[in-house]
């Protein structure tokens, strides 16, 4: 206030407009003392409380996996580096650590995938083999974990069969070592690692192709590490073009459920078409109905491969598929008698100068 030096009253000397820059510097000083004093402080905590929960003092004693700041993935989630959408959430591309990784968000967890995620992280830090996409670590500091793993550059198996990625060919010979090199990771996963891994959702969008075509298997977000007296599943998982029948009826995972499912993967390999759950006109039912009737499956198999001299190896695989198809779970080979007879014809095959038709 101001005299007017006329022994009147004084004046208010600030104008509406200083008034108002006071109150919103006051208004913006009182945002960051909450800020600072309140809402940091609370989502520390919360970010602390779901890092506890998450499993992160158990993996930080197991000092067997990078765990990442949700600050640190950031700037990879941007809508600009997303690669993939599915039931399960979405995966993005993106530099971490001057390397390319892929960032799997779920859309959310349950309380079963937390209780099951430490132990599935720990299993899957330890798994190490060329046909199986390594994890590099997680994020706790969120209500659904996320993965960190190596990126492929190829991508799925299945955009490339079906034309999503309409910039590679693959030939049989290729097919065939693509098939050898899953089965070779599968086969690891059951019968090589410290504890048996059980894939539950093998399919040619799990199977990821780097520069060189090398496989890899991928997707373990729904697979379980399964003991030996905890097989049995309340819920069903897994996709229902490539699932076991009796795993369906039973609710029994087994090695021999995703064996049904790489069976289901080689019919889409040499015939190029999908696997489509149907009763009428599925691609499983046509070649087992092929099958039964003791008839070659030439008519399904890719035209552009169906030549004279890959008839033989196509029939070859075929039967296979017809093992692994099998509705007695005894009858089904292992992965790795799979692993080991798909190799025997690649090499045969590279023999005879055919790798490459």
């Amino acid at each position: 206030m101001k005299d007017d030096g006329k022994g009147g009253t004084c004046k208010d000397v600030f104008t509406p407009a200083a008034k108002a820059s006071v109150g919103a510097i006051g208004a913006i000083l009182l945002m960051v003392i909450l800020l600072f004093l309140v809402i940091l402080p609370r989502e520390k905590r919360k970010m602390k409380e779901l890092y506890v929960k998450n499993g992160g003092l158990t993996l930080e004693k197991a000092n067997v996996i990078k765990i990442f700041k949700k600050d640190d993935l950031k700037p990879i989630l941007q809508s600009s580096n997303l690669i993939g959408k599915g039931g399960f959430g979405e995966v993005y591309k993106g530099l971490l650590d001057n390397k390319l990784v892929a960032v799997k968000k779920p859309i959310n967890g349950s309380a079963l995938e937390s209780e099951q995620f430490t132990n599935e992280v720990i299993i899957q830090s330890q798994v190490i083999h060329k046909n199986i996409v390594k994890l590099i670590g997680c994020c706790l500091e969120v209500d659904a974990p996320m993965l960190v793993y190596e990126f492929i550059s190829q991508g799925s198996l299945h955009d490339i069969l079906h034309k999503n990625n309409n910039n590679v060919v693959l030939s049989l010979g290729t097919r065939l070592n693509i098939a050898a090199q899953s089965a070779d990771g599968l086969a690891y996963m059951h019968s090589k690692a410290n504890i048996t891994i059980l894939h539950g959702d093998v399919k040619p969008a799990n199977i990821l192709l780097d520069d060189n075509f090398v496989a890899k298997i991928s997707d373990f977000g729904i697979s379980r590490l399964i003991a030996r007296d905890k097989q049995h599943t309340g819920s069903v998982i897994g996709d229902m073009n490539y699932m076991d029948p009796v795993y369906l009826q039973e609710g029994l995972l087994t090695e021999k459920s995703d064996v049904y499912s790489f069976g289901v993967t080689i019919l889409e390999l040499i015939s190029t078409r999908r696997a489509i759950h149907s009763e009428n006109n599925g691609l499983v039912k046509s070649f087992l109905d092929a099958h039964k009737k003791q008839k070659k499956a030439t008519e399904l198999f890719d035209k552009e491969m169906a030549i004279t001299e890959n008839l033989e190896l196509l029939d070859i695989l075929a039967n296979m598929a017809m093992e692994c198809l099998s509705l007695d779970v005894d009858q089904r080979p292992t992965m790795m008698e799979v692993a080991e007879r798909l190799h025997i014809l690649s090499r045969s095959r590279a023999r005879e100068g055919l790798l490459w038709p």
